[in-house]
């Protein structure tokens, strides 16, 4: 296997059984130059060029040791979660770090709006997160703000699943957000997102939305739920109006069960807060 062009010293192009492919080791091309031949034995990861044009546009792009910031994140992630990523992962976490990188180097903070439901959702993806950024302020001394880690924990649990997409992640989220959103305008309080009870609300939430796309019912005995809309009638209504909105601003429909245990939900978040 001989090298066609040295991208860095962990990244270069080489062919492969007539094939051009991008091979990914710790240095793979250490002291290596165009025709010399690899050692196979430091090869990690071997891509297919024409499928992977971006990968090598972004190797070529940013500094060689933001790449291997994220080559060691994602290495600490497969090892953590036991599985491996989705090696789309390469190209989408190694552009995220080194942006972040840049942009906190020109002082520009983004905060994240979804922190909060991303800690609770991911909380293995987002213990990877907070590992990452301590690794790269111990690195290369740039300290990120933490809502960088709630980044990195999304692109980190998109690419565990296979043809994982960012934006659906993101869009997920986001929903999750505005149906947490409603019922706190709705009940006029603040929920704690510390407190077990936000937990267990928006890990049904994102369950309720997974069922609604599987187009799965969540069983509820009907006498259980007369007696919800009976003697929990404002909390009901709260569960009501998120699914109507739901309905009229994403087009999810959710039944009439579903609805009976977020009211359950709702009514617990109540007392806590009375």
């Amino acid at each position: 296997m001989k090298i066609k062009k040295v991208l860095n010293n962990n990244a270069v192009i080489v062919v492969d059984e007539g094939q051009e492919k991008i091979a990914i080791g710790a240095g793979v091309a250490y002291s290596k130059g165009k025709n010399d031949l690899v050692n196979i034995t430091k090869i990690e990861k071997l891509f297919i060029l024409k499928e992977n044009e971006k990968l090598q546009r972004l190797l070529e792009r940013i500094p060689e040791e933001h790449f291997i910031l994220a080559e060691e994140i994602i290495s600490h992630a497969e090892k953590e979660l036991e599985g491996k990523l989705n090696d789309h992962i390469y190209l989408a976490l190694s552009d995220h770090i080194s942006y972040a990188i840049d942009r906190h180097q020109q002082g520009i903070v983004v905060k994240n709006k979804l922190f909060d439901e991303i800690k609770v959702l991911y909380p293995k993806e987002f213990s990877i997160g907070l590992w990452a950024i301590d690794y790269i302020k111990d690195k290369i001394r740039v300290e990120l703000p933490i809502d960088e880690a709630a980044f990195i924990a999304l692109h980190i649990h998109t690419m565990k699943m296979r043809g994982g997409d960012l934006r659906t992640t993101v869009r997920q989220t986001s929903i999750l957000k505005d149906m947490v959103d409603m019922i706190q305008d709705y009940l006029g309080i603040a929920i704690n997102e510390h407190h077990l009870s936000y937990e267990r609300l928006i890990t049904h939430l994102r369950f309720a939305l997974v069922r609604s796309e599987r187009r799965e019912r969540n069983t509820m005995d009907e006498e259980l739920l007369i007696m919800i809309k009976k003697k929990f009638e404002d909390s009901f209504r709260c569960a009501k109006r998120v699914g109507e909105e739901l309905s009229s601003v994403h087009g999810i429909h959710l039944p009439e069960e579903e609805l009976g245990y977020i009211a359950l939900h709702i009514e617990r978040i109540k007392n806590i807060n009375n």
